[in-house]
């Protein structure tokens, strides 16, 4: 069997399918992503030796920037379906979740990590970092819809702004790992330089370079573009240049890109706010995001098959069901406590605290830095907690957030 051709149909496959995916998630409330996850496993299962290696440990580069380059258009596609405005009070639920659920969370993850899983210090923070921060490629079923929608609902703006404002800020504790992990290996390491730097001055620089690059695209679409026909121009891929050009641009500077891209977004968004050309780049960078979605999930149910598990003991699944059923709901539930949303809001945000991709690349990032220990147990514990995620929220979520859309509605 030629092994290019039965790549390419299964791409073929993978990709004509996620068409109509959205649509039968909706019906069945199954997410899609649990169904590429299962295909995946029957795929290399069935013809493993036809198929490329699935594991992340194999293919180091390409995991790393294969994950890197989705969740950047995740966090583009995002910020533009964001109607809602930047202001410290409007936002002040995921801001919540930013400083006080995404820290608890880290360090929890951490303490688990080096106490009760038995791992160094260093793997144990990277575990925390890796962990914390909720995934903005599979949470489509808890987000905002396009821009411009008619539905309201707090939850799903807070859950959707929260998963594009933490992939960055956890950015500066994948640096703390790294940094431990120097220190004990008896490279010199300044926590203040650290601090000043990697927390700091990334997080600054890639809110200046998002808001700065934001409003240049703006002022070009909707501005420069109504004076002067040559820069007219109405592409959705645009949206998939835009955010390349931020994130390097950003990351030449040394600043955090997942921010730059988020900020800069959501500066674009609220440019020329009721412009349909909004809707042309989402629409353009959720297809894109599917597509390639669709793959990394086929991609993570091969990993399953083979073998990526396989370091998992019962601590390590105790640890993985208690971070998701009862460390993230509740310091999500105690962030919010003088928030206005109700109760049940309120453990919802909490307990939808979607693990995926990102983790992935935190991973392989963390690990192209520096040579961690238990790096195999790293592994399988992220791998087993985003699919334990997939299968929890996966099979909840479209249900949920019906119930609250059905709310929302009547008030």
């Amino acid at each position: 069997m030629d092994q290019y051709l039965l790549s390419i149909t299964i791409i073929g496959a993978a990709t004509t399918l996620m068409a109509w995916m959205p649509g039968f998630s909706k019906k069945t409330g199954i997410s899609y992503s649990l169904l590429y996850v299962i295909a995946g496993v029957l795929l290399y299962l069935a013809v493993p030796q036809y198929l490329p290696d699935p594991l992340p440990d194999d293919n180091e580069n390409l995991t790393l920037h294969l994950t890197e380059l989705i969740v950047i258009i995740s966090l583009m596609g995002t910020g533009i379906k964001i109607d809602r405005a930047f202001s410290f009070k409007s936002w002040s639920a995921p801001l919540k979740l930013i400083g006080i659920t995404m820290l608890f969370c880290i360090a929890a993850a951490a303490v688990m990590g080096y106490y009760f899983l038995g791992l160094g210090i260093a793997s144990a923070t990277l575990l925390g970092a890796a962990l914390a921060p909720t995934d903005p490629v599979l949470a489509s079923d808890v987000q905002v819809g396009p821009p411009n929608d008619k539905e309201m609902s707090e939850v799903k703006f807070t859950l959707t702004s929260e998963a594009g404002l933490n992939d960055g800020v956890s950015f500066p504790f994948t640096w703390l790992a790294i940094s431990i992990g120097l220190l004990l290996a008896g490279t010199k390491v300044s926590f203040v330089e650290w601090f000043a730097f990697d927390v700091l001055y990334r997080i600054a620089a890639g809110v200046v370079m998002g808001f700065l690059c934001g409003k240049a695209i703006g002022f070009i679409l909707f501005r420069l573009s109504g004076q002067s026909g040559v820069v007219s121009t109405r592409d959705g891929f645009l949206a998939i240049a835009v955010t390349l050009l931020v994130y390097g641009l950003t990351e030449f500077a040394c600043g955090y890109g997942f921010i730059s891209v988020f900020i800069c977004s959501i500066t674009l968004r609220h440019y020329e706010k009721d412009h349909r050309y909004h809707q042309e780049l989402h629409s353009f960078t959720d297809q894109i995001e599917r597509l390639l979605l669709s793959l990394l999930m086929i991609l993570f149910g091969g990993a399953i098959a083979s073998g990526i598990l396989k370091p998992i003991t019962l601590p390590m699944f105790l640890f993985s069901a208690v971070f998701l059923l009862l460390i993230r709901p509740l310091s999500g539930r105690l962030a919010l406590s003088k928030s206005n949303m109700s109760p049940k809001e309120k453990w919802a945000v909490g307990f939808f605290g979607i693990k995926g991709l990102g983790s992935i690349f935190y991973l392989s990032f963390a690990f192209s830095k520096f040579n961690f220990e238990y790096k195999d147990e790293l592994w399988a514990i992220v791998s087993l907690t985003i699919l334990l995620s997939i299968i929890i929220h996966g099979l909840s979520a479209t249900t949920v957030m019906k119930k609250f859309k059905k709310t929302d509605q009547m008030q």
